[in-house]
């Protein structure tokens, strides 16, 4: 146990201080004694709920440290059979007593009074009440433990540049090339390389689709779309509001992305944009670099965010300083990038693979972001407030990366490079919102048509991603790797139909940098508030505490996606 995990351990109440959480029976006892205790009063709710709080927290920190450890060392098998160990020994069991704990409140609370901010995790758990049964709990375990083949695969993935054995995230880097010849050679070597497994995650996807289809059916919903939905909390939107987003997004968005892609094809002198000339300057000057080795990302990080807050800075200090950042890219290591809440200690892991370009930067703003989220509401007396849902978590982390533009400085102190990097971000903006609708409507389809054959997944995912890539992309050199350009989406393989949260978010993002440009200490306060308020209270009260709308109707996008246009075309003029 860790620094802080050991003195965060010397609060608890309930367990004891020194517990070694390795099998079901280690916290049998606790659960029982929950499972035994009275419930007649709302003293016992209080204290109950207090008990519970802090097993939970427990639970989960050890299962965060099991998943945190095999990300970074996907190489080791003893820390998969580890992690898979623990699926099965402990939340397996645990999901089964949970259940009942959750049957044993939900009675209270169903003829007794309760305090009215308990409503919000209430009325998640009184859904997940409803779709549980009693055999999808192995069921999910086994899915948890298939799901980390897609991190096993990926993180092996390499290929050799310049006589030097590179991760694809490492490889990447030479897209940014102003030579044509040296990108479009790496962009064949990555998706040679992704190609390799193309069958072997067409599979995979397959055996999850039929799981996740057997969860669905056994709780009783024609699909798992439909029973996602409601696993998720989704309450504040619906299928049908995510079919508007798409629309939206396809009729506001997509025309300005075409527009971006035919400047860029200009500035760069090509008769056709091919995929490999997305990620050069479109001046074809030299990629920018704004730092060199993990240590000073993680301290122009820190005197960023010090701009900002200094106690933006503070969190971000300590985390670094008890080893709660692992940010550089390495064979063996999972791709992508996560801030893990630890709600025991209260302490996030932000975990990454920088290999020092531009996006590596926008990235440690956007988990800074997440762990800045945690931080804030770390004092929530009950670990239940702290599990945010994404629409709100990637507002956190997103805004962030806005707001810190502001600040960039600390990293890009020449002005024609900082505004090269703040024109770079804006166009990825808009870019992540046509990507989003076009991953959740590919998942729609999926969860929509789960026993499909591979060929006709490929056919849905070629047609959904030409309605939203638009027409200035030339793949016809690479239609194969145009076809599986979805294997490169961690969330299809390990977070089903976790996606459309970033366009929400996104749009929320935009709103919060728009009230900053104009009245930095105000929207800040509000920002923090927000934050601070964790799951207290629903999707849209949360935006209004943000000052900004839970809204992504097509006039919305719309006056979003101007201001972003005008804020690009300042920056381009002052270049």
């Amino acid at each position: 146990m860790n620094r802080i995990r050991a003195k965060a351990a010397e609060n608890r109440s309930f367990l004891p201080k020194d517990l070694i959480l390795l099998t079901w029976g280690d916290i049998e006892p606790y659960v029982t004694e929950l499972q035994e205790a009275s419930l007649d009063t709302e003293d016992d709710l209080h204290s109950w709920l207090k008990k519970r709080s802090e097993l939970d927290a427990v639970i989960e920190e050890d299962k965060a440290w099991l998943y945190i450890r095999q990300s970074c060392h996907t190489d080791n098998p003893e820390y998969a059979s580890a992690f898979g160990k623990f699926l099965s020994e402990v939340e397996e069991p645990y999901a089964i007593a949970g259940n009942q704990l959750d049957k044993k409140l939900l009675a209270y609370c169903s003829h007794s009074p309760y305090p009215d901010k308990y409503e919000i995790f209430l009325r998640n758990m009184r859904m997940q009440t409803e779709i549980f049964r009693t055999e999808n709990v192995s069921i999910q375990a086994r899915l948890e433990a298939e799901e980390q083949q897609y991190g096993t695969l990926t993180g092996a993935m390499t290929v050799t540049l310049d006589g030097k054995e590179l991760t694809l995230q490492g490889a990447q880097n030479y897209l940014k090339s102003t030579d044509r010849s040296v990108r479009k050679k790496a962009f064949e070597l990555i998706w040679n390389r992704r190609s390799a497994d193309y069958e072997k995650l067409n599979l995979l996807l397959t055996s999850l689709l039929e799981k996740r289809q057997e969860m669905a059916k056994n709780a009783g919903f024609d699909n798992y779309l439909d029973y996602r939905f409601v696993q998720l909390g989704r309450f504040d939107y619906s299928r049908e509001d995510c079919l508007t987003f798409h629309e939206s997004v396809k009729q506001h968005i997509v025309p300005v992305m075409n527009e971006i892609h035919a400047h860029r094809k200009e500035q760069l002198g090509l008769s056709t944009l091919q995929p490999y000339d997305l990620d050069v300057d479109p001046e074809n000057k030299p990629a920018l670099v704004p730092f060199s080795n993990v240590s000073e990302l993680v301290g122009k990080t820190l005197a960023c965010f010090r701009e900002i807050d200094p106690e933006f800075e503070g969190f971000i200090r300590l985390m670094h300083e008890n080893g709660y950042l692992d940010l550089d890219s390495r064979k063996g290591k999972a791709p992508g990038g996560y801030n893990y809440p630890l709600h025991e200690s209260n302490v996030p892991f932000i975990f990454m693979n920088a290999t020092h370009n531009l996006r590596d930067m926008e990235t440690m703003m956007h988990e800074g972001g997440h762990a800045i989220h945690s931080f804030l509401s770390k004092d929530l007396d009950l670990v239940y407030y702290k599990d945010t849902p994404a629409e709100i978590a990637e507002v956190a982390s997103m805004a962030m990366e806005l707001i810190s533009m502001e600040h960039w400085q600390a990293f890009l102190p020449n002005r024609e490079e900082l505004h090269r990097a703040r024109i770079s971000q804006l166009e990825g903006v808009l870019a992540v919102l046509p990507w989003v609708a076009t991953v959740d409507k590919f998942q729609h389809w999926l969860y929509t048509n789960p026993a499909s054959a591979v060929e006709d997944r490929l056919n849905a995912w070629q047609g959904i991603e030409q309605e939203f890539g638009g027409n200035g992309i030339d793949w016809s050199a690479y239609p194969n790797h145009h076809r599986h350009l979805w294997q490169k989406q961690i969330h299809i393989f390990q977070f089903p139909l976790y996606y459309i949260e970033y366009g929400i978010a996104q749009l929320g993002a935009i709103g919060i940098w728009k009230n900053y440009k104009s009245r930095p200490q105000e929207t800040l306060q509000a920002y923090r508030k927000a934050l601070s308020m964790g799951y207290s209270a629903t999707l849209p009260e949360l935006y209004e505490a943000a000052g900004i709308r839970f809204d992504f109707s097509a006039s919305y996008i719309r006056e979003l996606s101007e201001f972003v246009r005008k804020e690009l075309d300042t920056l381009r003029q002052g270049l």
